[in-house]
């Protein structure tokens, strides 16, 4: 009688328990050094962003440069502000010499792009043998071209440093900076809001997709740009993200999940690596976060941030 009574435990005991639901992102940053934003000088916000992640306790995150906009114009004193990004303990990457389009540059001079910025970049210490397309343009719908990419950067040791998480921080950027430019007054606290709930949004918009996609939840790859307004509330993007049950991991440890190995073959290739697996695979439906559109996220924020009572 006992042994029919525990044998049922013995069986639950014995079978493979699963793995708790594991939310894991890092945080990248494109276009550094950056010209002047709405809100800071180059030198604040470079400052502003390392004290940022320093008080948020985040992890190493990654600075993909763009190494021809050091010397001219709003990048004049931009390869110290790359050091301090270093000094700091994140770590440098490729992100192209002059931040060309593949769409509408030919394979041999975008190669060439990345070869100049490699000149700068390589044996620097921090650097990571990572690439990231300038727009996340991989060529559009020209094949042979983005082969070519591929096969170039492999060549040359270069992994492709792909995106998982966007919600487009760079049009909260511009918009803000056309408001200040009209006089027309920020409500900081409702920009706030809405570059964390974007962000949140979009990470646990990549962690359903990936689960849907491929089974599992592969460390997310958060893509942000060095600019004002993620210099006002990376720290407390840290925060959100934390809040809602996410891991803010390394770059180096995100790079290093399998995931990366993936090369999708999609129609279109662009964009996040998320949107290129769910495209490759024929998935029906939102393939990418939705308020990544001009009309609608400059809509929400006219009338949240603006005050201007537009609908969204």
């Amino acid at each position: 009688m006992l042994r029919r009574l525990l044998l049922p435990l013995l069986v639950l005991l014995l079978l493979p328990v699963p793995a708790a639901a594991q939310k894991r992102i890092a945080l990248s940053f494109d276009d550094a050094p950056g010209d002047r934003g709405p809100f800071f000088t180059t030198e604040e916000r470079t400052e502003r962003i390392i004290r940022e992640l320093r008080e948020a306790a985040a992890p190493q995150a990654v600075f993909f440069v763009v190494p021809g906009a050091i010397g001219r114009g709003d990048g004049i004193g931009g390869d110290r502000r790359i050091q301090a990004y270093v000094d700091a303990g994140h770590v440098i990457a490729n992100h192209s010499n002059t931040h060309p389009p593949l769409s509408e540059i030919e394979a041999d001079a975008y190669l060439a792009d990345i070869d100049a910025a490699e000149g700068w970049l390589k044996g620097r210490p921090a650097y990571r043998p990572w690439f990231r397309f300038p727009f996340l343009d991989e060529g559009g719908q020209d094949r042979s071209k983005r082969d070519a990419i591929r096969s170039g950067l492999t060549a040359r040791g270069l992994r492709n440093g792909y995106v998982t998480a966007d919600a487009w921080d760079w049009h909260l950027e511009n918009l803000s900076r056309e408001a200040m430019q009209a006089d027309k007054p920020v409500d900081r606290t409702a920009l706030r809001d809405l570059y964390l709930r974007w962000r949140v949004e979009a990470a646990d918009f990549a962690d359903a997709m990936m689960q849907q996609l491929v089974g599992r939840q592969p460390v997310q790859v958060m893509l942000l740009h060095e600019t004002d307004v993620t210099a006002l509330y990376v720290g407390d993007l840290v925060r959100a993200l934390r809040a809602s049950g996410w891991t803010v991991v390394s770059a180096d440890e995100a790079y290093a999940d399998p995931i990366g190995a993936l090369v999708p073959d999609a129609p279109t290739a662009g964009g996040t690596l998320v949107e290129a697996i769910a495209a490759e695979r024929g998935l029906s439906g939102p393939r990418r976060y939705h308020y990544n559109d001009i009309e609608r996220g400059a809509d929400l924020y006219h009338m949240a941030v603006l005050g201007e009572g537009v609908g969204q």
